[in-house]
């Protein structure tokens, strides 16, 4: 027969590495001497051990009587993995005695011995539960494991969000820190008085919150830049605080405020006709010029003032924002605007919480990192007031009569962000 020797007719050739003979060769027979080593020797500490459990190697016979012929089989060398480590441990006895009843794997390319296990070898391991080299490849994967596990908890370390863009004039990289440190200084004398109200004898926060919910959707209908909206409603406020004004005037106001936004901010300004028919010619150009004047002088020319805006664009980029994450933010901090309980915050603040906000209700946790808290200036406590009302305001902005916002949000253009679910979590008490 092929593969055999003349002196021992019961040996035969090389075996298949699968676990079975191959096809037309003999049985094992008993005649493999007494050269057998105990399992507990060969499989301790062995670095290159075969692949498959408690495999021995047997030297029953002389170098001449060779049982591999001339060109032995290749080596399996296969990588140990956390999957295949998992199926050795996992393995059930009765598949891997099947496996083990024949296998053969060379030491080496060169040598002419052959490591085979029978079902005796086998058994003599039960007393083992899975193999030295794979317990240690466990222990070694379970501490990647721990170690990955740690470096997840180091991963919120600062970022400089300028790196980027030392590069690009534009971005003025060397005053930029120096610019937003001014805007956090300019704010205070931006901000109204949060009951200003108290001092007009005509008009309330429900009239305010109705006429800017009507601005909002003129300066969507006018395809406006975001600057200019948030410059009105400021304009408006800081002119409110000044001079009292008549309920018929109140939407005079309104118009005129946009107007001069459009000129600080615009390239291309509507002309005073456009927004006459805009307020269905309730007033005149002379009335509208008259106010113009009126405002600008109440303002003492003032129009260079720090927005909500101006801090968004700031404040997202810390956020390394996607544009979910943006158009959301925006969401929050226009609702904000129709409320007059909002006034109460500056405007950085208001910019901080609702990025803070957006990013809560698109993950679904409390998401606040270093790098924002170091660009923004605001801890995440500082921001849970002013967020848990913008929760409130996300709730509720789909309901009642002011809701030019959520119907301005739930469209392809801004993302349907109307219609993402609240950060309901953010109204418990932490």
């Amino acid at each position: 027969m092929a593969g055999s020797d003349e002196n021992n007719p019961g040996v035969i050739g090389p075996v298949n590495v699968q676990g079975g003979l191959r096809a037309g060769v003999g049985k094992f027979t008993a005649a493999t001497g007494n050269n057998r080593r105990a399992l507990s020797n060969i499989n301790r500490n062995v670095i290159g051990a075969p692949p498959y459990p408690c495999a021995s190697s047997k030297r029953g016979l002389s170098e001449k009587q060779t049982i591999c012929g001339k060109n032995p089989p290749i080596p399996v060398h296969r990588p140990i993995t956390r999957k295949f480590a998992a199926q050795l441990a996992n393995k059930q006895p009765e598949e891997t005695k099947k496996q083990a009843t024949a296998i053969s794997v060379p030491i080496s390319s060169e040598s002419e011995d052959c490591n085979i296990i029978d079902a005796e070898d086998y058994k003599a391991s039960d007393d083992f539960s899975a193999p030295m080299f794979v317990q240690h490849t466990e222990a070694m994967l379970e501490e990647i494991d721990r170690m990955d596990e740690v470096e997840m908890e180091d991963v919120d370390e600062m970022v400089d969000i300028d790196l980027c863009d030392k590069k690009n004039p534009l971005a003025v990289v060397e005053y930029i820190d120096d610019l937003y440190a001014f805007y956090k200084k300019a704010e205070k004398s931006s901000c109204v008085s949060p009951n200003y109200m108290t001092q007009q004898f005509d008009i309330n926060e429900r009239m305010r919150g109705i006429l800017i919910d009507w601005l909002i959707e003129v300066h969507y209908k006018f395809e406006l830049m975001d600057e200019t909206l948030y410059l009105t409603v400021n304009l408006i406020d800081r002119f409110l605080a000044v001079h009292s004004v008549a309920r018929k005037k109140l939407q005079l106001v309104g118009v005129t405020a946009m107007l001069l936004a459009c000129k600080y901010e615009e390239v291309s300004v509507p002309v005073v006709e456009d927004l006459i028919l805009i307020s269905d010619k309730a007033y005149s150009r002379k009335e509208v010029l008259h106010m113009e004047k009126l405002m600008v002088n109440a303002l003492q020319f003032n129009l260079s003032v720090p927005t909500p805006y101006v801090f968004m664009r700031r404040f997202l980029k810390a956020a390394q924002s996607d544009k979910k994450l943006e158009l959301l933010s925006f969401f929050m901090i226009e609702l904000c605007l129709v409320e007059y309980d909002t006034l109460k915050f500056p405007p950085s603040l208001l910019a901080a919480a609702a990025i803070y906000t957006a990013q809560c209700a698109l993950d679904g946790t409390r998401q606040w990192s270093k790098t924002n808290e170091c660009y923004t200036n605001y801890s995440e406590e500082q921001l849970l007031e002013c967020s848990r009302l913008m929760v409130t305001f996300h709730q509720n902005a789909a309901t009642g009569k002011l809701t030019g916002v959520h119907r301005k949000y739930s469209t392809s253009r801004f993302g349907y962000a109307a219609k993402s679910e609240p950060a309901n979590f953010l109204l418990a008490r932490f």
